[in-house]
């Protein structure tokens, strides 16, 4: 593979389509190495033709973990020590929680946390020996607010948001730096090929679910992000001299909704602080 003085090495979880596919796009162009992972041989391919010199594709499925763990090695033994780690393979479920099997939520953790705490696992070592590093975690809106119907996505971000924040701090003095990128609504295929429907079955739920399905189906393709944009943030968080944010929100849609919840959590949390602070214990006589 071709090298320069200021390249670095990538690995991108998930590059056939969507954030990993033009992130990775954008570090090949600026003379980067990147290892992507995909599902298949096909995906291989394609990806391999990027770059004819800077680019490897492996095969994996982030749910088999002794996988990751082969995969993580023999891509060392490829290109030498990775200097930037991004999780960005998972997918999306969509249904409303009465209606969806236990099943399907073991299979969406598994993907979009388990799996990525493995990666994360699997390159953390080489990472912590060279005091040097960036974990970039690609999280969503979702793991900040929630909507009806996505339930089981917004836990597994919810979770995500939460490894990374703990894990950022677990490895901030060993020269590792984790942040959790978290995208609005961008022109990828997480609301098309990229979901997986649990089937309706409560007319219940009619009135407050089908809008929210049928206008997320209308605005797929046509949502106000672009992933070329984002993509460029991220590399420069990836490759930049100072330390980046442990929290980064992409889109002003995710801005506004994340803000906004804040402020309805600030308010709520005020109008029952009374209520809160009478849980606490009262001072033993004689304290100070």
């Amino acid at each position: 593979m071709h090298t320069t003085s200021s390249s670095r090495n990538f690995f991108i979880t998930g590059v056939s389509s969507g954030f990993g596919q033009a992130l990775a796009q954008a570090a090949l162009a600026e003379g980067h190495r990147v290892i992507g992972t995909v599902r298949n041989a096909q995906a291989a391919s394609d990806f391999e033709r990027m770059h004819p010199h800077n680019a490897l594709a492996q095969l994996l499925d982030v749910t088999d973990h002794a996988a990751v763990e082969k995969v993580a090695a023999e891509s060392e033994k490829a290109i030498g020590p990775i200097d930037v780690l991004v999780n960005n393979a998972g997918y999306g479920h969509e249904g409303i929680l009465e209606e969806s099997s236990l099943e399907a939520l073991r299979a969406q953790f598994e993907v979009n946390v388990f799996g990525a705490v493995a990666v994360i696992k699997a390159f953390l070592p080489s990472m912590r020996a060279r005091r040097s590093g960036r974990i970039l975690n690609i999280t969503s809106m979702g793991g900040f607010i929630t909507m009806p119907g996505i339930s089981y996505y917004c836990g597994s971000k919810f979770a995500l948001e939460g490894i990374s924040e703990a894990l950022g701090r677990e490895v901030a003095g060993l020269g590792i730096d984790v942040t959790a990128v978290a995208p609005g609504s961008f022109r990828t295929d997480w609301a098309g090929r990229s979901m997986v429907r649990a089937p309706r079955s409560i007319a219940d739920y009619d009135a407050l679910f089908d809008p929210v399905r049928e206008r997320r189906q209308a605005v797929s393709g046509r949502q106000l992000g672009d992933p070329a944009k984002a993509a460029a943030v991220m590399l420069r968080i990836a490759t930049a001299v100072e330390r980046p944010p442990t929290h980064l929100l992409l889109g002003s849609d995710a801005l506004e909704l994340v803000t906004g919840k804040l402020d309805t959590l600030r308010s709520l949390f005020g109008a029952w602080e009374s209520t809160t602070r009478s849980t606490d214990a009262l001072p033993l006589p004689g304290a100070p």
